[in-house]
């Protein structure tokens, strides 16, 4: 892994390929090892990047106070520090959230973008009430002492997760730091962006598991309808983790969206 420094924290990320730009900003208890049937595939044709967030893989810790906005502005910090604004960025879940904060701050440093099973933060796609309950269960969880994510939570993937990815995800979970993460969930929990979503003007994918729980469909449908041209495709017979559970329509429909002509 490469890294290079943002407002003082060492942040880490992936790089294959060559071609044109492509960012990859993975969920919350994830990493950048998320995306590596995305880095596999798509390598060919483009140059994919994928970053560890502050507080996750290889990146350093957050610091206190850290939220969403800053999430957004390490983001930014890397993309001008790689050289690679304006760039295509993929964002899954909470990365949708973060993408959408970003392109709120630095709408310049976003060429196009892909929004696969997200939000518009929680409260944005949830309400207020799912917001707390998911967020009060994330902090009991992490309170009980030894406590680390189950990477095969239920409602993340349609059926039991893909065999050749479970190695992949107990190994992130591994390495969930219990304060990053609900630092970031607290970020999402109280994040409503949906004044954003009728001011975007750049191209936009949805791409979403077609039988996803924790982002219903019907929260796809209301950012195909607020987001100016967006463009939804569901995966059928997939959950919440669709770059892992049918990487290879996923890639598809990536590689078709990030090839047309801007």
């Amino acid at each position: 892994m490469d890294t290079v420094e943002v407002d003082g924290l060492r942040l880490a990320y992936r790089r294959r390929g060559h071609g044109r730009r492509v960012m990859f900003v993975h969920g919350g208890a994830e990493d950048s090892r998320t995306w590596t049937p995305q880095l596999e595939a798509l390598a060919d044709e483009f140059t994919v990047i994928a970053w560890d967030e502050p507080g996750a893989g290889g990146s350093d810790d957050v610091p206190d106070g850290f939220g969403l906005s800053d999430y957004a502005d390490c983001l930014a910090g890397m993309i001008r520090a790689l050289g690679v604004s304006p760039v295509a960025v993929v964002g899954l879940s909470w990365g949708t959230t973060v993408v959408l904060e970003l392109y709120r701050r630095h709408p310049t440093s976003i060429r196009r973008m892909v929004l696969a099973d997200g939000y518009a933060g929680w409260r944005g796609s949830l309400g207020a009430r799912e917001a707390d309950a998911r967020l009060a269960g994330v902090r009991a969880a992490m309170a009980e002492p030894g406590e680390r994510f189950d990477p095969t939570l239920p409602g993340l993937f349609a059926g039991d997760p893909p065999a050749r990815f479970v190695p992949l995800l107990e190994a992130m979970a591994a390495n969930v730091r219990p304060r990053s993460m609900v630092t970031a969930l607290t970020a999402m929990a109280q994040a409503d962006l949906t004044d954003v979503l009728p001011t975007i003007r750049v191209p936009t994918q949805l791409v979403w598991g077609e039988l996803d729980v924790r982002s219903p469909l019907a929260v796809a449908h209301e950012l195909e309808r607020r987001i100016p041209g967006a463009t939804l495709a569901v995966i059928p017979d997939c959950g919440h983790v669709s770059n892992l559970e049918a990487p290879h329509m996923f890639n598809e429909v990536v590689r078709d969206f990030l090839g047309r002509p801007d």
